[in-house]
């Protein structure tokens, strides 16, 4: 018989009970990509609590130095971070940071991935070229992640390889679809990601030790 989480979302995922005695585990996840991709709403949308957004308006003074033309709706921006936290199973709790996507707050990247098992890099297929700095980013810092193509509303589809083989994306990087603002679809990511990198960081160890 399994038991759900709940919280003011809803359920979380089904669990096995545990032994009660045995501590819950907590670890970091990343939610990185480009101005606008939809990093604030994923961690809104799946966040157990409410989530710790730092926002600010995107003003006249933006102009020149924040590239707004392809988010002309877009009236805030994220200046530090994006905090969330979701209990994935009973003994398993993700932090969840998220990265600001203005390349003038990129300095803080480095703070904000200390610590974390892996990154979701979220793409909006009308911006690829957005992607390609956080995609080397991670690559450099030898920090797990997969890519996530977020499906906006009226956007247009296309097949993932396509879009794997436009981001020149590696055959071992998981890539696949997220509706950032749905909590199911958002959770599916974060255990794929959970998934991935302990997969990674397993083999990791194997092969330190053997």
């Amino acid at each position: 018989m399994t038991n759900a989480m709940t919280s003011s979302k809803g359920p979380s995922v089904d669990f096995v009970p545990s032994s009660e005695n045995r501590a819950a585990a907590s670890t970091k996840i990343v939610i990185a990509g480009g101005f606008g991709v939809g990093k604030t709403t994923l961690v809104g949308s799946v966040s157990e609590i409410v989530p710790l957004r730092t926002e600010a308006l995107v003003t006249n003074e933006s102009l020149g130095v924040d590239d707004l033309a392809q988010t002309p709706a877009k009236s805030t921006t994220t200046v530090a971070m994006d905090f969330g936290r979701i209990t994935l199973a009973e003994d398993l709790v993700l932090y969840l940071f998220g990265t600001p996507g203005q390349k003038r707050f990129w300095f803080m990247w480095d703070d904000l991935v200390r610590g974390a098992i892996g990154a979701i890099v979220l793409v909006d297929t009308a911006r690829l070229d957005a992607a390609f700095a956080p995609l080397d980013y991670f690559e450099s810092k030898n920090v797990p992640f997969i890519v996530a193509v977020n499906e906006f509303e009226g956007g247009a589809r296309y097949p993932l390889f396509e879009v794997a083989e436009a981001l020149a994306l590696p055959e071992d990087v998981p890539l696949i679809t997220v509706d950032a603002r749905d909590r199911e679809s958002s959770k599916r990511a974060l255990i794929r990601i959970t998934e991935f990198s302990l997969t990674r960081l397993a083999a990791a160890k194997r092969q330190a030790v053997g």
